[in-house]
């Protein structure tokens, strides 16, 4: 402790110390029989308040002649043996700090969604059969077991069922880990780095270095916010340009040093201002896409919340992208997606169907490559528990790309976006989907002039339409033709465009009234008599 501005003298009266010189290095609790000689009542009560956790700390004795000064009028002398039950110095200290350890109990403030409320009160019923129990001294431990169990099991069914929907509340859920969250305690060290050498910063995109093992990484991700105050300062997570420029610029630097980049994905997008078009939005994502396949080190995307549209693929270009099990991936938000096919916000439930975010989905489509598995209720009701699986993914993709090459790596990257989407072609006539399906599965098949195979007669018939289209193309390269189809340039005279108009104002501004039948009349006489009408001066 330091306390500063204070005289003090030594109960023998020989010798004048400062604190402010002393504090530095003495522990005030070392500085016994010390007499205060203060110039202002407030540092008199402090050091008054300090003395007898001094005394109790080390128990030394005040002279009797000095108590009187230490303490105030009716308090104990501080060498006096504390037998009722007050507290010394230490215990004082350990209840002071107490305070600031973890939590026991959650907050009641705490955000529920709809299909949680029944685990709520459940557990709710358990901590009152617990404390009535403790109260009363009845021993109810087998009973509560019970009801322990029950509520596990009611959490397991009610997340191992949860739909499309209910997922993206989990994922939007505001008690879920953000990305320091996950950086501060998977990794070793953590330092937080700052700007994009342009003069600007944001703090919805953070970036910084990291140690796992004794391994370095640059991680990279997404910042959300607990509350109003904190969303508003991260921008709800919806970087601006200058986040994305100044995320590929610790991209480049990973990649000049050759430091592994792990990205985390939690936004709904990227923000969609004037001023972030203005800054040239569009660009900086484009410019991360083209940047991240060029990368010579590995790159492990985790989604850890929502990754929406461009604003998370800036960071996503991996090779390995990794989900969470209760994390969703979109094109688009349901809630736009729903504002531009139907017109309404009210069908988000029928988009979120439709879209197949879901992390079992991904894994379907080949878009993502593992699922991180959860503590049972999902991340955000026990936040410690995630991270050590996010820490076991992340290191065991990295180890897949510890020994690649450079080229390896870029290839592996490249290839795996290349393979992305599954697709199934058939020919549809008049919209009619499910009956050309239909078709499909009963053709008996066809084959083309060549002998290709085709399931069907028309579909034989489109293939020999497309190669023709091919061998055509492939001819005019070689020819070099400017034109496919070259347009028809109309003859001399009045049919070229523009010079009957012109001929017309010529006439009308001389004062003439002609009609431009005359004029086509005048035109075949002149053409008649091999001359033409450009070659008359116009008076």
């Amino acid at each position: 402790m330091n306390v500063q501005g204070m005289k003090t003298e030594c109960s023998s009266g020989r010798k004048n110390i400062s604190l402010s010189r002393v504090s530095r290095r003495v522990p005030v609790s070392t500085l016994a029989g010390v007499r205060v000689r203060s110039e202002g009542n407030a540092r008199a009560d402090l050091a008054r308040g300090l003395m007898p956790l001094a005394l109790g700390n080390i128990g030394m004795k005040m002279p009797e002649s000095k108590r009187s000064i230490a303490v105030r009028a009716g308090a104990d002398p501080p060498d006096v043996p504390k037998r009722d039950g007050r507290q010394g110095g230490r215990e004082w200290l350990q209840s002071i700090l107490s305070r600031f350890g973890p939590i026991r109990e959650k907050s009641s403030n705490t955000t529920v969604l709809d299909f949680e409320k029944p685990l709520v009160e459940l557990d709710n019923r358990i901590k009152e059969v617990r404390t009535v129990a403790e109260e009363n001294g009845v021993d109810v431990t087998d009973q509560i077991k019970e009801l322990e169990e029950r509520a596990r099991k009611l959490r397991q069914d009610t997340y191992s069922r949860l739909t499309p929907t209910q997922k993206l509340q989990v994922a939007r859920h505001p008690n879920r880990p953000t990305f320091l969250d996950i950086a501060l305690n998977i990794s070793d060290k953590f330092v937080e780095l700052h700007g994009d050498r342009g003069g600007l910063d944001d703090p919805a995109l953070v970036c910084g270095l990291g140690s796992i093992d004794g391994i370095s990484f640059m991680f990279i991700g997404h910042q959300k916010g607990r509350n109003t105050k904190e969303n508003i300062y991260r921008n709800f997570g919806m970087p601006q340009p200058n986040g994305y420029r100044k995320a590929l610029r610790f991209m480049r630097h990973a990649d000049k040093f050759g430091l592994p980049i792990v990205t985390f994905v939690d936004t709904p997008g990227a923000y969609a201002g004037k001023n972030a078009e203005e800054l040239g939005q569009g660009e900086a994502i484009a410019v991360n896409l083209r940047e991240m396949f060029g990368f010579r080190v590995p790159i492990i995307s985790v989604v850890i919340g929502e990754g929406g549209s461009g604003g998370a693929l800036a960071i996503g270009c991996a090779n390995r992208n990794l989900i969470m099990e209760n994390s969703v991936y979109y094109v688009a938000s349901p809630e736009a997606c729903a504002a531009i096919l139907w017109k309404s916000r009210e069908k988000a439930g029928a988009a979120t169907e439709a879209l197949k975010i879901t992390s079992s989905d991904l894994l379907r489509f080949g878009v993502m490559d593992e699922s991180i598995p959860e503590p049972l209720g999902a991340a955000h009701t026990d936040p410690m528990g995630a991270f050590p699986a996010i820490k076991e993914a992340v290191m065991r993709n990295y180890r897949m790309y510890e020994n690649m090459s450079a080229d390896e790596i870029m290839l592996d990257r490249y290839n795996k976006f290349r393979k992305l989407g599954m697709f199934e072609e058939y020919l549809v006539r008049g919209g009619d989907r499910e009956g050309a399906k239909e078709a499909l599965s009963k053709a008996p098949g066809a084959k083309t002039k060549a002998g290709t195979y085709a399931p069907t007669s028309d579909d034989a018939e489109f293939l020999e339409m497309m190669a023709d289209m091919e061998e055509k193309w492939e001819a005019t390269l070689q020819d070099k033709q400017e034109w496919l189809m070259k347009p028809e340039t109309p003859a001399p005279g009045f049919n070229s465009p523009g010079l009957l108009e012109l001929a017309v104002a010529a006439a009308e501004a001389e004062g003439k009234s002609i009609g431009v039948s005359n004029f086509s009349q005048t035109n075949e006489h002149a053409g008649s008599n091999g001359s033409s009408f450009e070659n008359a001066p116009l008076h």
